[in-house]
């Protein structure tokens, strides 16, 4: 409706001007003037209509195709003809309604939201719209998409969906493109962007990461004291080593000599006793 406004109005404007005679100074019908209306004739009875960059064009004719045109911008049809445009570029879909499985270990996993790139093969762009016209999304792609994401996650455990995730998001990818590529559409990649476990299942996860923090916490406690222990042993073998290499250099000569070299030749005030000699331990017959 729009488009037929403004040709309305560029066509007025055209009769206008083509039909002014300025050396006259006058308005007077013109032959050039039907070209103008012969546009508005072409306006009024959707006689053409334009194709995008990354657009297909069929055109039908009471339902029924009539031809298929990748030409871009303007194509000139006839008043019966429909044209119905199908993009082929990549396109995305995201999830607007969150899904929710269970994972191999019988996990509920909630609140799954996922972006899949996803392009129309040019090639079957008339198949498909025979066989389910332009709501191919609603169709084919979004039942697909569905089915795929929950059959996927099923084949893996909780655990390995948290640390597997490109790998299952590369599993639904191409499990997906088996399922849609008939139809001609095919999966170019997918990204998980979110999922929840239960309530139930997060504070069991918690509890085991803090069961096992206390666990790693208890091993460094007990290989901290065994490091210790071990230290201890070492030390007094060592202490034991060295008392016997002791014993073993020591006699009564060194220490007699270590005394005389230590003595200042004083010999104390006051003794107990008259065996003065006595005290070096000396034998007097000598």
């Amino acid at each position: 409706m729009r488009t037929i406004v403004i040709s309305l109005v560029v066509t007025i404007i055209s009769i206008a001007s083509l039909g002014y005679n300025f050396d006259k100074r006058k308005w007077e019908f013109r032959k050039r003037i039907l070209f103008s209306l012969a546009w508005l004739v072409l306006i009024i009875f959707d006689c053409f209509s334009t194709i995008k960059t990354g657009e297909i064009g069929i055109r039908t004719r009471f339902g029924k195709i009539v031809s298929s045109t990748k030409n871009e911008g303007i194509v000139f049809k006839s008043p019966l003809d429909k044209v119905e445009r199908i993009n082929v570029k990549v396109q995305k879909y995201e999830n607007k309604d969150v899904l929710s499985t269970s994972t191999k270990d019988m996990q509920i996993v909630n609140n799954i939201r996922v972006s899949i790139n996803y392009q129309i093969d040019g090639s079957k762009v008339v198949d498909l719209y025979k066989k389910v016209g332009t709501g191919y999304k609603e169709t084919v792609l979004e039942p697909a998409i569905q089915e795929t994401i929950k059959g996927v996650i099923s084949k893996y455990t909780s655990e390995e969906l948290v640390t597997k995730r490109s790998e299952i998001s590369l599993d639904i990818n191409n499990t997906l493109d088996e399922r849609i590529k008939n139809y001609g559409i095919n999966s170019v990649s997918v990204a998980i962007n979110n999922f929840d476990f239960s309530e139930a299942y997060n504070q069991a996860i918690e509890q085991k990461a803090v069961a096992e923090q206390q666990v790693q916490t208890s091993k460094n406690q007990l290989e901290k004291a065994k490091v210790e222990a071990e230290k201890k042993i070492v030390e007094a073998e060592a202490t034991n080593k060295a008392n016997e290499l002791l014993k073993q250099n020591v006699t009564d000569e060194v220490l007699m000599k270590q005394f005389i070299e230590k003595w200042d030749g004083k010999l104390p005030n006051t003794y107990a006793g008259t065996d003065v000699l006595g005290i070096f331990n000396l034998d007097k017959s000598e």
